[in-house]
């Protein structure tokens, strides 16, 4: 694997970016603010029927019956790295990490 994406602040400073990988789908109750925030149209509403089996939507008691929808990753590839759907996530769904430029 090649070294991951690095970069440098205004400050000077080396920073390595932590991409979203990941969205538990399970845990999300589609509130849709990791959409808002992202700079970068990362994400997309989906149904959660079509992502989800009947046994995981049953293991979450608290998703909220009138939420049929979920978070899913609609361009990945456009992640920045900012990590600001993690920040404004109440159900922490998402995994981040450091990625290599896409060839």
């Amino acid at each position: 694997m090649s070294e991951p994406i690095t970069g440098v602040t205004a400050g000077g400073a080396v920073w390595t970016p932590a991409f979203v990988t990941d969205i538990n789908q399970a845990r999300c109750i589609g509130c849709g603010r990791c959409f808002k925030v992202c700079p970068r149209d990362v994400f997309d509403l989906v149904d959660r029927a079509d992502v989800l089996s009947e046994d995981e939507i049953d293991d979450y008691e608290d998703l909220d019956e009138d939420n049929a929808q979920v978070m899913s990753l609609a361009n990945a590839l456009d992640c920045i790295g900012c990590s600001a759907c993690s920040r404004v996530c109440p159900k922490n769904c998402f995994t981040h990490a450091p990625l290599p430029q896409a060839a």
